[in-house]
């Protein structure tokens, strides 16, 4: 564990018209899980780095935006869900429908191959973009 790393999650203010209202921020990331099974039989190290990848890359992209920093401000509690998606297409429908929607993400595309492997959306409320995931389970 890092020194220095402050205690619990880092928080958002929400100004509501009853108050302040606080927000957990958590970085959702959507890994193939069809990677994981044959014809392709992924180890579990190889998804484990596409679902980093996608991570950092995603952090690395939005580090400017004002939920990015306060998330980074708290190492020592980063929240993450990782989500399973079963296949390219329904990988490559999600990256579209979040664009659609104006919610940042990145398309994490494995090198030199150019294959899609996993959807990371930089950190949010989780009520800001829970409608666009909750029919993916999380990854098993």
């Amino acid at each position: 564990m890092h020194r220095g790393v402050g205690p619990v999650f880092r928080v958002v203010r929400k100004m509501a018209a009853s108050g302040a209202e606080l927000q957990v921020l958590v970085q959702y990331l959507v890994l193939r899980k069809d990677l994981s099974q044959a014809p392709f039989s992924w180890p579990a190290g190889a998804l484990v780095a596409q679902a980093c990848h996608a991570a950092t890359a995603a952090l690395h992209i939005h580090r400017d935006h004002p939920h990015t920093a306060a998330y980074l401000r708290e190492l020592g509690r980063m929240r993450k869900v990782v989500l399973e998606a079963p296949d390219e297409t329904t990988l490559k429908e999600l990256a579209e429908t979040l664009q659609q929607k104006n919610i940042d993400h990145l398309l994490w595309l494995e090198q030199p191959e150019n294959i899609p492997t996993c959807i990371a959306l930089r950190p949010y409320p989780k009520e800001e973009v829970n409608q666009h995931l909750k029919k993916f389970r999380l990854f098993k």
